[in-house]
C-alpha cells in the first residue's frame, strides 16, 4: 500500500520485469555488458527480425536498467524527440521526449531502425554519444546532462540501405557496433521450438524452409523469411492449424505481391508439410 510519503520510482513504467528469453549465439551478451559499464553508445546492425529488439530487452533485464524504445519513422521530428511545449487548461507546459526521459532517468534509449528517421532528426543524438553526455534543450533554455546511467543503443537493417536512408559518417563513428544475422540452424530451430511450444521436428522443418528462402534474396526476394515470421509460423501450428495453412499465411503471403515467388515459396513449404 502507497501513502503520499511514499517514494515512487519515476522509471518504473520503463522497467523490464519478466526475463525475456533471448538465446545466445556468440559473444554478443559479454561485449554489450562491457560497453554498458562505460555507457558506450552501441549500434546493433542485421535483417529485419534477427533478434536485435530482444536483445535490447534482455540486456535491459540483465543489467537492470529501465528501456525505452522508439520506433523511428520518417515523419519523426527532433521535438518527437527531445520534446516541446504543449498548451492545456493551466497554460503551458513542457513536455519531456523519449529521448530525454531516458536521459533524465538513466535509461537505455533504444532507436529502432534508425535510419528511418531524417538525418536532420538524427544529428540530436550526437551531444549524447561523446564524452560531453548532454542534450541541449534549445526551447527550453537547459542543457540537460544525461543521467549516469543513461545509454543510448541504436539499430538499423544494412539490407536497406540508400543513398537517401544511410547513417552520416559522423553518426556511424560514434557508435561501437554489433553485427547480428539469423542463427545457425540447430540454434535457430531451438529457439523456435522454445518460443512457440511446437514440436522440434516442426521447427527444424520451418528453419529448412527460411533457409531455402534466404537463398532467393536478391534474386526475386528483398529480404527473406525471418526468425520473427518463423516463431509466428511455429505459434500457428501450435494452436493447431495446419502446417501448410500457418506457413502460407506467415511465410509466403507477408513476403511477396510476385505470383511467381509466390508459387516458388508455396512450393518450398509443400517440400515439408503435406497439403491439408
Amino acid at each position: 500500500m502507497t501513502t503520499p510519503d511514499t517514494p515512487t520510482d519515476p522509471a518504473a513504467p520503463y522497467r523490464i520485469t519478466r526475463e525475456p528469453y533471448y538465446r545466445p549465439v556468440g559473444n554478443e551478451v559479454e561485449l554489450f555488458t562491457a560497453a554498458h559499464a562505460r555507457r558506450m553508445p552501441v549500434m546493433l546492425k542485421g535483417p529485419t527480425g534477427c533478434g536485435k529488439t530482444r536483445f535490447v530487452e534482455a540486456m535491459a533485464h540483465k543489467l537492470g536498467r529501465p528501456l525505452i524504445t522508439v520506433a523511428c519513422n520518417e515523419d519523426m521530428t527532433a521535438s518527437d524527440l527531445v520534446g516541446r511545449f504543449l498548451l492545456d487548461r493551466d497554460g503551458t507546459r513542457w513536455q519531456d521526449g523519449p529521448l530525454t526521459t531516458a536521459a533524465r532517468l538513466g535509461a537505455i534509449c533504444y532507436l529502432d531502425e534508425v535510419v528511418e528517421a531524417r538525418q536532420d532528426t538524427v544529428v540530436v543524438i550526437h551531444p549524447l554519444t561523446d564524452h560531453r553526455r548532454v542534450l541541449p534543450l534549445d526551447k527550453k533554455g537547459e542543457l540537460l546532462h544525461a543521467d549516469p546511467g543513461f545509454q543510448l543503443v541504436i539499430s538499423y537493417n544494412p539490407g536497406y540501405q540508400s543513398l537517401m536512408k544511410d547513417l552520416k559518417p559522423s553518426t556511424r563513428q560514434r557508435f561501437a557496433a554489433l553485427a547480428f544475422d539469423y542463427p545457425e540452424a540447430e540454434v535457430e530451430a531451438e529457439i523456435i521450438a522454445r518460443e512457440t511450444g511446437c514440436p522440434r521436428d516442426t521447427a527444424d522443418k520451418l528453419v529448412q524452409i527460411a533457409h531455402r528462402a534466404r537463398n532467393l534474396r536478391g534474386h526475386g526476394l528483398d529480404e527473406g523469411i525471418s526468425t520473427r515470421l518463423l516463431v509466428y509460423a511455429g505459434q500457428m501450428i501450435a494452436e493447431g492449424v495446419n502446417p501448410t495453412l500457418a506457413c502460407t499465411m506467415t511465410l509466403v503471403t507477408p513476403l511477396t505481391d510476385d505470383p511467381d515467388m509466390h508459387e516458388t515459396l508455396t512450393s518450398a513449404v509443400s517440400t515439408f508439410f503435406t497439403d491439408p
